[in-house]
């Protein structure tokens, strides 16, 4: 089987999630990633057949999506021809992160593909939503991409096809410890924020993992690191919580280790918006899009919260085994894209 596997380079994630699912894609055939997309900060391990600069998701200051600079970073003429060109009907199976450039690709050569990841789960419409819904916002998680089939990952089996979060494998294999002191990782806040917020606060420690930190170093109880991969995975392991932006990963990974979290949305990322509401129905401790993050917000949550725990360690199996039955025959281990249309027909 020839599997071509889009990925958004839109932030770390879509990329940290595809490189825990290629050895088992690996097993089914040969994968070529697409990796579209130009402001990701994690090097990609992975089999880059194809790149582009694809349609990026910028932000503004505040948070929110930069739709100027999002509408015209590319020149339609260039995109359109791009498209047209991306080989996706020479492969039996093509699977996709929220990249927008498969999807028109496929829409445009009649090739069916699967959406594939969190942005999928949001095409259902028992996926939480906050209490006021915003339309551009909907509008961006539900048809910037199209596909034949939508597979989901969220932090609850809210449908038959959403599944729960991909974890790393350092994160399954992991033994938590609940240390005496408290993660943070929360980039949108420069480190003058961050001290003005936790210094007043006794008790634990705080370990910061900050995008202005170029060196390891303490100030009283607050300890700030640079952002790095293995260095995080061990302090959320041996963490006694977690204080986070309300995205994806890091939530379901802390959900996963059975750390309690304070989640705080970045405002005007809708998004986030979403996934607060869906970790407040869980019992997580998360801030309205209204709310700042205050001091008190802090100290109440170190007294009072509690841990809530998810098994994520069988999502992949369970997610790909869906995608192996809509995608593939189960008496064979390849499909011809003339079948494989057929069996995804709607």
């Amino acid at each position: 089987m020839k599997i071509f596997y889009a990925v958004q380079a839109t932030g770390n994630g879509h990329i940290s999630r595809a490189m825990t699912l290629l050895p088992h894609l690996q097993k089914r055939g040969t994968v070529d990633v697409f990796l579209s997309g130009n402001n990701s900060h994690l090097t990609p391990q992975l089999p880059v057949r194809y790149r582009s600069r694809g349609i990026s998701l910028y932000y503004n200051n505040a948070g929110g999506l930069n739709y100027p600079k999002i509408a015209f970073q590319r020149n339609p003429l260039d995109l359109f021809k791009e498209i047209k060109e991306l080989p996706v009907n020479k492969y039996d199976l093509v699977i996709n992160d929220f990249d927008f450039l498969t999807s028109a690709a496929c829409r445009i050569q009649g090739v069916p593909s699967v959406h594939f990841g969190h942005q999928a789960s949001f095409r259902y419409s028992e996926t939480p939503r906050p209490l006021y819904k915003q339309w551009h916002g909907e509008l961006l998680l539900k048809d910037y991409v199209h596909a034949t089939h939508h597979i989901g990952l969220h932090f609850e089996k809210y449908h038959p096809a959403i599944f729960g979060a991909i974890i790393k494998e350092e994160i399954i294999q992991a033994r938590p410890v609940n240390g005496n002191y408290v993660t943070v990782y929360l980039p949108a806040l420069s480190d003058l924020a961050l001290k003005r917020l936790l210094t007043p606060i006794s008790g634990p420690l705080f370990e910061i993992f900050s995008r202005e930190t170029k060196v390891v170093h303490r100030e009283g109880h607050l300890l700030f690191r640079p952002i790095e991969q293995d260095a995080f995975n061990q302090s959320l392991i041996g963490c006694s919580g977690i204080i986070c932006g309300a995205g994806f990963e890091t939530p379901a990974e802390a959900l996963h280790l059975g750390k309690k979290i304070l989640a705080i949305p970045i405002k005007g990322q809708y998004e986030q918006y979403c996934n607060a509401a869906a970790l407040n129905r869980l019992g997580i401790t998360t801030l309205l899009p209204s709310q700042c993050l205050e001091i008190n917000h802090i100290t109440n949550w170190l007294q009072t919260a509690a841990a809530v725990q998810i098994d994520y360690s069988r999502s992949t199996q369970e997610s790909l085994e869906y995608l192996w039955t809509i995608g593939t025959k189960k008496d064979e281990s390849a499909i011809s894209t003339t079948a494989w249309q057929a069996a995804c027909a709607p």
